[in-house]
């Protein structure tokens, strides 16, 4: 039972030493000449001029859920597209049912204004 994983846990082990080792290597390597600039607070290129709790646009919450949207789909299609042979009719019309969700969900974007960049 274990020997099917080990493959993946050499991969997941290889993955954290060389992100850990090409993380260490950008540290030691890499320029620190910090200035008064470099450390000041960045926020959308410009210094912030109101508080932090205020209100957000509500087009920002709706491009949020069209990436959302768009990252289930991928996230759940491309298994799915995988597999159809093994789920059959079932995980088909199952797909069907969570795809109409998701353009419920777009649909929703769309009236609201998501899609218009103004």
């Amino acid at each position: 039972m274990l020997a099917q994983y080990l493959p993946i846990l050499i991969f997941m082990g290889l993955a954290a030493v060389l992100g850990l080792a090409l993380f260490t290597l950008g540290w030691f390597a890499g320029p620190r000449r910090p200035d008064a600039q470099k450390n000041s607070p960045y926020e959308c290129g410009f210094e912030a001029f109101e508080d932090s709790r205020m209100r957000f646009d509500v087009r920002y919450y709706l491009v949020a859920i069209i990436f959302i949207v768009f990252d289930l789909e991928i996230a759940f299609f491309f298994p799915w597209a995988v597999s159809l042979r093994s789920t059959g009719t079932f995980g088909l019309l199952s797909m069907l049912v969570f795809a109409l969700v998701l353009v419920v969900a777009l649909v929703y974007d769309y009236r609201k204004g998501a899609l218009e960049w103004d």
